[in-house]
């Protein structure tokens, strides 16, 4: 082939190629191919940072709800770094760090302002470049909390402010968070007082300073401030530090003070040792801000209803969070699931073990609340009736089993849900707490009555006193602590429990203390304490939902009120011809039981409104736990002070 010729045929060759590329061939369309995206966030390293953070925060401008920040970073030298916004955090076992809070970013060295990155994929992080001869960056930013419920928790209120330093902070990615030391100093209103499990070191104005910590103990470390306040002697080295909206919240009878001493007392006696030098409970007596119960190792946030101290019999349901809270310093903070345990707060979380880290923990703080007294024998049965009961009703235990539950954070992050009786939420709370009675009743049987979770707790949770670092677990070491306590087979017990779905609540630690799940037409002294505090109605038990505000809620799957289309959220507007109100409902129930007639309901969608029949002719239904075996069960034995 000459020159020429070879040439031309490399014309028609090229020419036929883009002819291709404008006019496809019939039935082919243009296929990329994937770009996939390059981590370039550095990995977290166990080796010391070269320097101290040094973090400034302002919490006094109340009125805008706006949270000022300024940060030193100190660098090692010029070149490329990247900054990291918490994301992955301790006790939401979640992604739920509020970057989308974070505004008015910027960055400079020696006065001299710094371009920024963010990560095409981490939102959470921030790449900059670190210009020659500078030895720190500075950052300033605002966190602009919500101010409406539905832009999140509202953390700021005219007398209280929840400052979660997660917030309000960055830190250099590439290092170990135990391993970057730093020095934080806040800026409270006038007037106010703050508590923290940080203790300050200085105090000028209204501005505190704080000892060097480690990065993940600031963040640990959370902070209440307000306008009235009061701290009380738990002993142990506990603290009870009480905020409120106003000084009449904060008296305090000796009779509930002296419960909260017993709680504490009884933990401490449960569990055999303490993993931690002093700790802090935060109490905000509060309906402004965002209810919460969220553990931290030296301390815990928690809120309360006005009237908590000053009306304590009226607030069943508000005592149990202290316990439960407090429980979490030894389960979930010293013994930490390895895969929950994480280098910095980028690596995601894996959830598989809540059923130990909270599930156990519910069950110490109920049994906890007994033993100290802070609610009766009978309240702490009555109430876990209640949770034995709703869970024997959710049709979603026959498809999805308590392991996979765990992952319900990560999923839905609390979401409310359309069906929560058939997707499951976070069962592995009071699902787990009536596995560890059933474990203990095992124990009990297995040892002739000589040993019980008590064992368990001392062997597991009871050991290097005053160690408040970290110690890891995986399953195979629960199955093998519960073994040396008393031979069973666990492994198959929690393969059982655990992993498999099932058509029934884990009654059997109930049924062998002597206790039967029972209903009657007569509400239990815990179902109206319930019902007052979620100012609901409830025929969970009989029509199959509650009712708040004339509207649904809470319909259970396969319920009457399910075969009769009904779902959360619509309007009741009449009862069999009655405009709708509580007695026009458990009078309808009643009449249904004896004529067999389906109850008529009309009810309001939207811009529809529809008559709906509820084929119910079993009348009034509540449960309780009652005792039906003779003597003390493994239950009675169980809530016996210490």
């Amino acid at each position: 082939m000459t020159p020429i010729v070879r040439a031309v045929a490399l014309l028609a060759l090229s020419t036929s190629a883009l002819v291709g590329l404008s006019s496809p061939a019939v039935g082919q369309n243009s296929r990329p191919q994937a770009v996939l995206p390059v981590d370039t966030i550095p990995a977290a390293r166990d080796v010391p940072y070269p320097g101290t953070l040094r973090l400034a925060v302002d919490i006094s401008d109340t009125a805008r709800a706006v949270f000022h920040v300024r940060e030193t970073i100190p660098v090692a030298g010029p070149g490329p770094i990247t900054l990291l916004f918490p994301a992955w955090l301790p006790g939401d076992h979640a992604a739920e760090g509020e970057i989308d809070k974070l505004a008015g970013l910027k960055l400079t060295a020696g006065g001299q302002p710094i371009e920024w990155l963010r990560d095409p994929v981490d939102v959470h992080a921030f790449h900059l470049t670190v210009p020659a001869g500078a030895t720190s960056v500075e950052a300033s930013f605002d966190f602009v909390s919500a101010n409406q419920r539905a832009q999140g928790a509202i953390v700021v209120s005219p007398d209280i402010v929840n400052l979660e330093w997660n917030h309000v902070a960055l830190y250099p990615a590439g290092t170990y968070v135990r391993r970057i030391p730093v020095i934080a100093s806040l800026t409270i209103p006038a007037g106010w007082k703050a508590a923290t499990a940080l203790r300050p070191t200085a105090t000028r104005g209204n501005t505190l300073t704080f000892g060097e910590v480690t990065f993940d103990t600031l963040i640990d470390s959370p902070v209440f401030a307000g306008r009235y306040y009061r701290a009380d002697d738990l002993g142990h080295g506990v603290t009870l530090n009480s905020f409120a909206t106003s000084p009449r919240q904060l008296v305090i009878p000796p009779e509930v003070l002296a419960k909260h001493r017993a709680m504490v007392d009884q933990e401490v006696k449960t569990m055999g040792a303490r993993h931690f030098d002093h700790y802090d409970f935060l109490n905000a007596i509060s309906d402004q801000i965002t209810g919460l119960g969220l553990e931290h190792h030296r301390s815990t946030q928690i809120t309360t209803d006005p009237g908590y101290f000053t009306e304590f019999k009226d607030h069943l349901f508000d005592r149990n969070v202290f316990s439960h809270e407090f429980t979490h310093s030894w389960n979930g903070k010293f013994r930490r699931p390895v895969d929950l345990w994480t280098p910095d707060y980028r690596v995601p979380m894996r959830d598989s073990l809540l059923w130990v880290y909270e599930g156990q923990t519910q069950f110490w703080g109920y049994v906890v609340e007994a033993r100290s007294g802070m609610s009766s024998k009978a309240e702490v049965l009555d109430m876990i009736g209640l949770i034995a009961a709703e869970l024997d009703h959710e049709a979603g235990r026959t498809w999805r089993p308590i392991a996979d539950t765990t992952n319900d954070e990560v999923i839905a992050q609390r979401h409310d849900k359309p069906w929560g009786s058939w997707q499951r939420a976070e069962d592995y709370y009071d699902e787990g707490l009536l596995i560890w009675i059933e474990a203990d009743a095992i124990i009990r049987k297995g040892s002739g009555g000589k040993r019980g979770m008590d064992d368990f707790a001392r062997a597991f949770f009871g050991v290097r006193d005053g160690d408040w670092g970290e110690v890891t677990y995986d399953r195979a070491e629960v199955v093998r602590t519960f073994n040396a306590i008393t031979p069973y087979d666990w492994e198959g017990f929690f393969h059982r429990r655990i992993d498999q779905p099932s058509e029934r609540a884990p009654l059997g630690g109930l049924e062998a203390s002597g206790y039967t799940l029972r209903y009657t037409d007569q509400p239990s002294d815990a179902s109206k304490a319930l019902a007052k505090a979620r100012k609901t109605e409830d025929f969970a038990y009989s029509l199959g939902f509650s009712v708040k505000d004339k509207k649904l809620t809470k319909v259970g799957w396969g319920s009457p009120a399910y075969d009769a289309a009904l779902r959360e959220g619509d309007e009741i507007v009449a009862v069999d011809g009655h405009a709708y109100h509580e007695d026009a409902l458990n009078d309808a129930i009643s009449d249904a039981q004896a004529s067999k007639a389906p109850i008529r309901l009309i009810v309001k969608r939207g811009e529809e409104v529809r008559t709906a029949e509820i084929k119910w002719s079993g009348g009034r239904r509540y449960p309780h736990l009652v005792k039906t075996g003779h003597g003390d069960g493994p239950l009675d034995l169980l809530l016996e002070p210490r």
